[in-house]
């Protein structure tokens, strides 16, 4: 759509955001994937913001299947940045999170291991990371919670709080351009997880609104 103002014509976009107002164990959105998250390689994006500070952890998005958590990615005591693949985490010394709106983007290919971090179009060193690794299938996609068993088992002291919107997950590595490119809003959806279309159910205080960008 677009909004007019003098000789001014703007093109706006208005996207799904969930806002999480407070720190629970009941608040959290499942989202339901287009396709089996068995994954050799993926890049994961989302747009955060939250004033959560002091040493205190922060989910930022979970895949759990029965028994592991197969990807899950945190803001970390210290503040650095990290995903865990099934057992120890990559981690990334970065900027930290804040209210302002901040663009993250993971990415990880199992047949080298590299893993890097782009935060607002800017990458981060490449880390060598679980070489040889599968991601596998069966399991729940959740924000705002760390699943320590399949279906629960949430701590309020490690949920979300914040704005978080378009999540996307692609079972491929996106290039250094396109990712970029996401920061002028000129990339399709994931093809795992798309923002755009994916179903997600909201359960507790979590709201979700429209914002244009």
């Amino acid at each position: 759509k677009y909004s007019t103002g003098d000789d001014l014509l703007i093109r706006t976009l208005a996207i799904r955001s969930l806002v999480f107002p407070s720190a629970t164990s009941t608040s959290y959105v499942e989202m339901i994937p287009q396709k089996p998250l068995s994954l050799k390689a993926f890049t994961l994006c989302m747009r955060v913001a939250t004033e959560l500070s002091g040493e205190r952890e922060i989910i930022l998005f979970a895949y759990r299947t029965q028994d592991f958590d197969e990807l899950n990615v945190w803001r970390e005591l210290d503040g650095r940045l990290s995903f865990y693949l099934s057992g120890d985490p990559v981690f990334f010394q970065v900027p930290g999170l804040g209210a302002l709106q901040t663009r993250l983007c993971f990415t990880w290919d199992s047949s080298s291991g590299a893993a890097a971090l782009f935060i607002d179009g800017r990458k981060s060193l490449i880390k060598i990371y679980r070489k040889g690794h599968t991601i596998r299938a069966g399991g729940r996609v959740l924000l705002g919670q760390d699943p320590d068993n399949y279906l629960g088992g949430f701590d309020a002291k490690q949920s979300f709080v914040g704005e978080i919107s378009e999540v996307n997950l692609w079972d491929y590595v996106l290039s250094d351009t396109a990712v970029q490119d996401m920061m002028a809003v000129k990339i399709t959806g994931g093809n795992v997880l798309d923002w755009e279309t994916v179903e997600l159910i909201l359960n507790g205080a979590v709201v979700q609104i429209n914002v244009n960008l």
